[in-house]
């Protein structure tokens, strides 16, 4: 039976360093609007929506640096960004978004939630897992920084995924049937998941996912175009041709993790010129569980990305190639939860490669 529902990517444009956050919340406003008059249910709006992406800049004054976070334990009552969580509410839209959160002990984490629309309240908070960059800034003077490891913790909520009600008609419910846990697969609510940027990079997350059954993934990111400090260089590239290298490998784990976990996903983008001068990837997409994009943003500016999915056809791959229960092997996986570091094999003996040669 069909489990469809329409979903949308809320791209976000430049923001610039001083950028006045009330305009900021009202652009956000407008593109939830949108997707809203296009009959989204869902709409996921990207990393650090709400201001810039600060962790490309170094800050001595702590005052200033805790401008750019939610310091609210309840993000939907912090008086920047309420409006849109009372928005939602009204449309009657579930919203996923990332902020900085600072909690009432002074950590910081990147951070998103999942509101729903339905409940009037926040189901989901996952923090970013896999943070990238350095504590300090790099040497280079010209270097575009990520200081995500100064300013934030490693989240510490893991991989939990969860169901949202209200998406999609006459889902089973707790209690309102017996059966095979098996045959009951995929006709709850939809089951959802969150990443955070760098997150999608790393198989693991989308994994322990997808052994939760989970059908949607949302992640909302900022991928700078030009950042050879960051990401190295080997070869000499434009900025155009970095740029079409960043675009290919957003596209590349977004497309292979939703087919190796069957599922589907929305990747929502902030992007554009920060400042004139910080570049920002595009690339928002919706992708399905065959890998293949469905619907993608066309510029990189404030822009709706929707599209109609129907969860349904997460089963193919969940229930064949895919079917973790019949084809995963446990206990040849040790390596990757008893290590972090590459550990290379051992050096082959100079007798060894004699041999070869003779």
């Amino acid at each position: 039976m069909p489990r469809t529902l329409k979903v949308a990517a809320a791209q976000v444009g430049a923001v610039g360093l001083s950028a006045d956050r009330g305009e900021t919340l009202r652009r956000m406003l407008t593109l939830l609007g949108e997707a809203a008059s296009h009959g989204a249910q869902l709409v996921v709006f990207p990393e650090t929506t709400f201001t810039t992406f600060f962790p490309r800049h170094l800050f001595h004054d702590q005052v200033k640096l805790d401008e750019f976070f939610e310091h609210n334990e309840d993000i939907t009552q912090s008086l920047n960004v309420k409006p849109l969580f009372d928005e939602a509410y009204t449309l009657g839209v579930d919203i996923a978004v990332g902020y900085a959160e600072r909690t009432p002990d002074g950590k910081g984490f990147n951070t998103a939630v999942y509101y729903s629309s339905l409940s009037g309240m926040v189901l989901k908070k996952y923090r970013k897992i896999h943070l990238p960059g350095t504590v300090e800034p790099f040497e280079n003077p010209d270097a575009v920084n990520q200081l995500e490891k100064r300013y934030f913790e490693p989240g510490n909520l893991g991989f939990e995924a969860f169901r949202a009600p209200g998406l999609v008609k006459d889902s089973l419910k707790a209690g309102t049937t017996a059966g095979d846990a098996k045959a009951m697969a995929g006709k709850g609510d939809p089951i959802l998941g969150m990443l955070i940027c760098n997150d999608r990079r790393w198989p693991e997350g989308w994994r322990c996912l997808g052994l939760q059954g989970v059908e949607l993934v949302m992640c909302g990111y900022n991928t700078a175009g030009w950042a050879p400090d960051l990401w190295g260089m080997r070869k000499p590239m434009t900025l155009e041709q970095a740029e079409a290298e960043a675009l290919f490998s957003h596209r590349l784990v977004m497309q292979a993790n939703s087919y190796m976990n069957a599922c589907f996903s929305i990747s929502s983008a902030r992007c554009g010129a920060d400042d004139g001068k910080y570049d920002l990837i595009a690339g928002s997409a919706i992708v399905g569980p065959d890998g293949h994009i469905i619907a993608e943003s066309k510029t990189k500016g404030d822009e709706v990305i929707v599209a109609e999915i129907d969860l349904e056809d997460c089963r193919q791959g969940k229930e064949k190639t895919f079917d973790f229960d019949r084809h995963r092997r446990i206990e040849t996986y040790g390596r990757i939860t008893q290590q972090t570091g590459v550990v290379e094999p051992p050096l082959l003996q100079a007798e060894i490669t004699n041999g070869i040669k003779s």
